[in-house]
């Protein structure tokens, strides 16, 4: 009989992945269900993508293999893209990496750094990739605790107390996700600080730095994160490209070449199209973000309304694509996740998916239109009707 992996053992298909079969399995049986679980924008991209996309199209190359770093237009427009919005200058040739999305940033980057055995400092609660992928490598996640009264920022001293012998990186991610806490300068400053102290590789996943931000983060905007980190980015969330599968891996020319060095074992450069198309899109003003979050302030307005009418306790300050809120006893959160799901017909996430520290909470998307939303609330104002 042929075996499968060992590390397939310690591996499960992604929540996603299961979930929605569930839903669909749902909508099929004849339920409507609106879906606030999941982080995939519904808004229209740029017009851009729609005229170069098909202007490249037509060139004489456009489906030959390309290069691995990326076409110069590309690299360009992102190193002006990081210049303009967070004011940090990058080096196009050798500290750009463009990717088919940042989660690809995360695998290839484990396996440019990660022996079997190393251990890897993984926020709980956080994406649950980072664990993933680690344990995909037979490294070892090594959880530390985000709470809220620390706004979901690393506690250093308890860091500080950890084993970090064999700990080879660390991943943070702000602006936040599923938090939605916005990037705190100074505890950040004191985490590259540490990271450097420990020879521990830092990594910053930064999607959302440009939802509902009033000052667009980068790591990079701070003391030495050149010689100790890495930053990942991505043109999902910012500009509705979520199927486009275009990310960025941005730092260090040294750890950048070395993860290049995997990725050009591993596939053979990005789509022509895309690439161009991407670039052009880059180029875009504050305008874009502006018109864009505006859509998502009304949204979040709407879900903090479902949130109130829950009885759940969140943060008016949060950043990002979610509202994260919390049952205000503490109560674990899947069991009213499940509720909705099949009494309201809504999908919302819940927190325990990101981690223990996570099981009080459900998360809920902006990636829905204002008619869903009024949907939803009436909805559970029924729901809660029924259950007295």
């Amino acid at each position: 009989m042929i075996q499968f992996s060992n590390r397939l053992a310690q591996t499960e298909e992604y929540y996603f992945s299961k979930k929605l079969k569930e839903v669909k399995a749902l909508k099929e049986a004849g339920k409507n269900i609106i879906n606030l679980g999941i982080g995939s924008p519904d808004l229209a991209p740029p017009k851009a993508v729609f005229q170069d996309f098909e202007i490249a199209l037509q060139q004489a190359n456009a489906f030959q293999y390309q290069a691995y770093r990326g076409i110069d237009a590309l690299r360009n427009a992102l190193v002006q893209f990081y210049l303009n919005h967070y004011a940090v200058t990058l080096d196009e040739e050798e500290e750009v990496l463009p990717l088919m999305g940042s989660k690809e940033g995360i695998m290839l980057t484990s396996m440019a750094f990660l022996n079997e055995g190393d251990e890897v400092l993984i926020p709980n609660p956080g994406y649950p990739t980072y664990a993933a992928v680690t344990k995909l490598l037979n490294a070892v996640p090594k959880l530390y605790n985000l709470t809220e009264a620390e706004n979901w920022h690393p506690n250093l001293a308890e860091l500080k107390k950890m084993d970090l012998s064999k700990v080879k990186m660390m991943w943070i991610n702000y602006p936040n996700m599923p938090t939605g806490a916005d990037a705190d300068h100074q505890r950040i400053q004191e985490i590259i600080d540490f990271a450097l102290a420990n020879d521990i590789l830092l990594i910053n996943d930064n999607p959302y730095s440009m939802i509902l931000t009033e000052k667009p983060f980068s790591i990079f905007q701070l003391q030495n994160a050149h010689q100790v980190a890495l930053e990942l980015n991505s043109m999902s969330k910012s500009f509705n490209l979520a199927g486009f599968r275009t990310g960025f891996l941005v730092g260090n020319a040294l750890f950048v070449n070395a993860v290049l060095k995997v990725k050009s074992n591993m596939d053979s450069g990005m789509f022509l199209p895309i690439q161009h198309t991407a670039s052009k899109v880059l180029q875009l003003d504050k305008n874009w973000f502006s018109a864009l979050n505006s859509v998502y302030k009304e949204r979040r307005e709407w879900i903090w309304k479902i949130a109130d009418e829950l009885q759940l306790s969140y943060s008016k300050k949060s950043t990002g694509l979610f509202v994260w809120a919390k049952l205000k006893g503490g109560e674990n959160a899947e069991k009213l996740a499940d509720q909705l799901l099949y009494n309201a017909d809504i999908f919302v996430t819940p927190g325990k998916i990101f981690g223990s520290q996570g099981e009080a909470y459900l998360r809920f998307s902006l990636c829905v239109g204002i008619n869903d939303l009024q949907i939803c609330l009436e909805r559970i104002k029924k729901f809660k009707n029924k259950s007295l």
